[in-house]
């Protein structure tokens, strides 16, 4: 069902992915799955799988600056953010603000819907700020093999 974590720090509420919650969800998994066959490929990054949750920002909500990995402490490699946001305009806020691994600006990206982002897990803090409309996306996390952090069930 639908999670909150610690409000301080995060704001949206959650849903993790099954390819049982009908078409749509396994087909965009099935997406993940070529994605993730491709950047072993090409990047040799040794993803062994991948699970996702759905996000939903009401107005207001943000998720302040964190990683979703630290180095040696998680099985995540590579984060992928899918937006859901038809028509977004600008004007409403809730961008993925990124930062480097010295914490400096990089780059805003508007939650516009069909944007997919793909990043290294452990080397990009980020943050979602406010929005005056209600935000939804996918997040997710390919992962390598091993004991890390993550979750112990991912939905297969």
């Amino acid at each position: 069902g639908l999670h909150q974590g610690n409000p301080e720090i995060r704001r949206d509420q959650i849903h993790w992915l099954d390819p049982d919650q009908g078409a749509p969800v396994a087909d965009y998994l099935a997406r993940m799955e070529s994605l993730r066959l491709a950047a072993n490929r090409n990047l040799m990054l040794g993803l062994f799988d991948y699970e996702a949750h759905f996000a939903r920002y009401r107005r207001g909500d943000f998720y302040a600056t964190h990683r979703d990995a630290f180095a040696g402490r998680s099985n995540r490699r590579l984060t992928s953010v899918f937006y859901l946001n038809n028509g977004w305009q600008p004007q409403a806020g809730g961008v993925l603000r990124v930062y480097d691994n010295d914490e400096q600006f990089l780059m805003d990206v508007s939650p516009k819907g069909g944007r997919l982002v793909l990043f290294l897990s452990e080397e990009f803090p980020h943050e979602v700020l406010p929005a005056s409309e209600e935000r939804y996306s996918i997040a997710g996390w390919f992962r390598v093999n091993g004991n890390g952090a993550g979750r112990v069930d991912p939905p297969r």
